[in-house]
């Protein structure tokens, strides 16, 4: 890139910093990491009829929605919650919060569909899995919202 102007130069590198545009979670960085915790902890808690989120997860065998709503919070509140926290990228936030949100919306409907059925209601797992999406839903608007 030698041959580039040194205006051009420093226009591609504005670019770049605007796509590449970080975040600083700041004191809701550990919020956050508690959050993916109890994410975590929620798979291995009873769900549906004392089966664990993660044998819902893996097998699906609990209904549809259940099962929907362990892949929404499995990829946005763990997976996509992770990176976003390690790379600390606004795209990856924003993807968290949305994420978060819809399986949020995910997690009502489980909930509502045990309790409207002939089981024994929800297990504390997906309660507790649905308690740390929510939180992770507006932890992580406010992160993307934050400006530097």
């Amino acid at each position: 890139m030698s041959d580039v102007s040194p205006e051009t130069r420093a226009e591609i590198e504005q670019a770049g910093r605007g796509v590449a545009r970080r975040i600083d979670p700041g004191a809701r960085a550990m919020l956050i990491a508690v959050a993916i915790g109890a994410a975590v902890a929620a798979l291995l808690l009873p769900w549906v009829a004392g089966t664990p989120g993660w044998q819902v997860l893996a097998s699906g065998t609990a209904g549809p929605l259940p099962t929907l709503f362990s892949f929404t919070m499995t990829g946005f509140a763990v997976v996509v919650s992770a990176a976003a926290l390690l790379t600390r990228l606004w795209a990856l936030a924003w993807l968290a919060a949305f994420g978060c949100g819809i399986s949020s919306v995910n997690g009502l409907w489980a909930i509502w569909s045990q309790q409207t059925g002939a089981g024994a209601g929800p297990g504390f797992g997906m309660v507790l899995g649905v308690l740390a999406v929510v939180l992770l839903t507006f932890v992580w608007a406010g992160a993307a919202l934050q400006r530097d």
